[in-house]
C-alpha cells in the first residue's frame, strides 16, 4: 500500500480517492499511459509524491506532457515505446459496461488512441460520473475545421443538437462540436456511426474500446473496483 502526503481539496474527495487507488496498480519501471483531466492531474502528482519509479510516460496532452515534465517524468512519443502495459485516464460518464463518454477536455482522439494501445485501460472517477445510459454529459466529436458545418448537419439528422465548442481547439488543430440531448443505448452503434461521418477525426465514445477497470471513488473517501462484465 502506498502512503502518499498531498494536500486534498475538500470539493472533490471521491477524486481523489480513485486517483491514489489507481497508484496500487502501476508497475515498478514501466511507460505508463496518462489522460488528461482533474482527477488525473490528481493521480500524477500522487505518482510523483509516491515515488514511484516508472520509467516514463505516454501522455495524452500537451497540458499532460507539461504536468508529467513538471514532475521530472519523462515523456515518451508512442511510436516508439510500442504497445503500453496501462493506461489510466478519467472520465466524463461511464455506464455498467465501463462504456465511457470522454473529451470534456478536447483531448479525445489521442486518448482514444493510447486507450487502444494500451494491454489494460483504468479509468478513474468520482462517483458522480456513473450513468445508467450514456448521453446526459454531451458527446463530444473532433472535427477538421472546413467540416464543421457538415458535420452538425449529419448530427442534426442523428436526433442530436451539436454545438460549436468556440473557445476549443484540440491539440491536433481541430475544432469541438459538442453533441446535446443522444439518449445512447447502442453506443458502438453510435460510435461507428459517427466516426464514419466524412470531416470527424473521432467522437467522445468509448465504446468500442471500454475501459477494462473503473475504479469509483466516494464522497466519504471508500473507493469501488468495478471489472469490465466478461
Amino acid at each position: 500500500m502506498y502512503s502518499v502526503s498531498i494536500r486534498k481539496t475538500r470539493m472533490h474527495p471521491g477524486k481523489h480517492a480513485a486517483a491514489l487507488a489507481a497508484l496500487e496498480h502501476v508497475k515498478i519501471d514501466t511507460i505508463l499511459g496518462v489522460g488528461t483531466g482533474s482527477t488525473v492531474n490528481i493521480f500524477i502528482d500522487a505518482l510523483a509524491a509516491a515515488g514511484t519509479r516508472v520509467k516514463g510516460a505516454v501522455a495524452s496532452s500537451e497540458a499532460t506532457a507539461a504536468k508529467l515534465q513538471e514532475h521530472g517524468i519523462e515523456v515518451l512519443d508512442l511510436n516508439m515505446t510500442g504497445q503500453l502495459e496501462l493506461y489510466i485516464d478519467g472520465a466524463d460518464e461511464s455506464n455498467n459496461n465501463l462504456q465511457l463518454i470522454k473529451g470534456g477536455g478536447a483531448a479525445l482522439t489521442r486518448e482514444k488512441i493510447i486507450a487502444s494501445a494500451s494491454r489494460e485501460f483504468i479509468c478513474i472517477v468520482d462517483q458522480s460520473k456513473q450513468v445508467d445510459v450514456l448521453g446526459e454529459f454531451p458527446l463530444p466529436i473532433e472535427v477538421i475545421p472546413m467540416a464543421r458545418s457538415y458535420v452538425a448537419r449529419e448530427i442534426v439528422k442523428l436526433n442530436a443538437d451539436p454545438e460549436f465548442r468556440e473557445a476549443a481547439r484540440t491539440d491536433n488543430g481541430n475544432i469541438i462540436l459538442d453533441c446535446y440531448g443522444f439518449s445512447i443505448t447502442d453506443p458502438v452503434e453510435l460510435e461507428a456511426a459517427i466516426n464514419a461521418i466524412p470531416g470527424v477525426v473521432t467522437n467522445g465514445l468509448f465504446a468500442m474500446r471500454p475501459a477494462d477497470k473503473l475504479i469509483v471513488g466516494y464522497d466519504d473517501g471508500h473507493i469501488e473496483i468495478i471489472d469490465k462484465p466478461s
